[in-house]
């Protein structure tokens, strides 16, 4: 996926500022895609020159004048064609997987470190996707704003934002069971008592 159908796609919420996109893609677009405030300007002057999305200069009276964008009918074209062609395969590359690869020959507490790191994050991004369910839902229950959105793509994406951070966490809470596990038959930490599943339910550390 390109930038460009990011921002087209993004700019399906309505006119917006280089600003307002940047927020959309620090808060709501980062789950699946993510890019610089620098990208996200550069990219909206040239979908303005080829005409897929329209600027007005907005003046304000004490604060810089500012440009507001939106799609025009090319864009939707665009972005209509875009969905009707086969996406590459996702590519992953994770660092931390390198890692956690290389943990036997390497500094395993400090990889153990890195893994509970990457479970704060995944616990902070929940904590902000619920928010942002909620202020989509705004009362409802799912099946009632499925029902009345004039949109589903957004909350589509977020669910999928949730799901991924949730098996982050399931993968790290076992990851971190199983190397404590390792250093206590090595002779390190003692073996926890037992292991905390996600949803806070626990069970006894035996080998699945």
């Amino acid at each position: 996926m390109s930038l460009k159908h990011a921002v087209l796609a993004a700019l399906l919420e309505g006119e917006a500022s280089g600003y307002d996109l940047a927020k959309i893609f620090d808060v709501s677009v980062a789950n699946f895609w993510a890019a610089t405030p620098q990208q996200l300007y550069r990219e909206l002057d040239r979908l303005a020159e080829a005409g897929l999305i329209a600027a007005r200069v907005v003046e304000q009276e004490r604060r810089p004048n500012k440009r507001m964008f939106s799609l025009t009918e090319p864009g939707r074209q665009d972005l209509y064609a875009y969905t009707s062609t086969p996406p590459r395969p996702s590519a992953v590359r994770d660092e931390l997987m390198v890692q956690v690869q290389a943990c036997d020959e390497g500094d395993t507490e400090a990889v153990r470190g890195f893994v509970a790191q990457r479970m704060e994050t995944a616990r902070t991004k929940l904590a902000r996707y619920e928010r942002m369910r909620e202020r989509m839902l705004d009362g409802r229950d799912e099946e009632t704003y499925l029902r009345e959105a004039e949109r589903v793509g957004p909350y589509l994406t977020l669910m999928r934002g949730r799901f991924f951070e949730e098996e982050n966490l399931r993968w790290g809470e076992r990851a971190l069971v199983l190397l404590d596990r390792r250093a206590a038959l090595r002779g390190g930490a003692p073996e926890p008592a037992h292991e905390v599943a996600p949803g806070g339910v626990t069970h006894s550390p035996t080998l699945r």
